[in-house]
């Protein structure tokens, strides 16, 4: 076996070319204190972001059915119920989408279309929990709306 190699700028003896690094350094007129995340915080940005995106499109779902579910010709609240879930379901699959396919978007944008669905979803579980038989479309939407946070506190902790 060839000389083990020792870093950058040391001579390789076996022919083989150095490992490639997973970032580059940052390019010349970066602006001071800008870095490349190492690939543990890059896997961690990325599982997290499918987790949130995952539990948009279950939450979706569930408030897709359970707005299905109400009687449009009930009551007020029973009006109010059914939009909740139909606003929900639209806030979760667009967040879905932004999260999974759309890269045009930068930091900021994320950040806000992600925390208008938590609270789109807080409120429709609050919402769900005074109809019976709601109680897992109520879970689903707190699960997404978890998600969202946990999503949104990764973005805050980003250097």
């Amino acid at each position: 076996m060839g000389e083990r190699w020792r870093g950058e700028g040391a001579a390789r003896t076996d022919g083989c070319a150095p490992p490639v690094r997973w970032f580059a350094p940052a390019r010349p007129g970066y602006p001071t204190g800008v870095t490349s995340p190492t690939s543990q915080q890059l896997y961690r940005f990325l599982e997290d972001r499918f987790t949130c995106a995952q539990a948009c499109t279950e939450c979706a779902r569930a408030c897709a059915v359970r707005a299905s579910l109400v009687d449009p010709d009930g009551g007020e609240d029973q009006e109010r119920v059914r939009r909740l879930g139909i606003m929900c379901a639209e806030a979760c699959d667009a967040t879905c989408r932004v999260l999974s396919e759309e890269n045009q978007l930068d930091e900021e944008a994320i950040r806000v279309r992600v925390d208008w669905c938590r609270s789109v979803c807080l409120e429709c579980a609050r919402a769900f929990d005074g109809y019976p038989g709601a109680e897992s479309a109520a879970a689903g939407c707190r699960a997404c709306a978890d998600a969202c946070a946990d999503f949104l506190e990764l973005l805050g902790s980003a250097p």
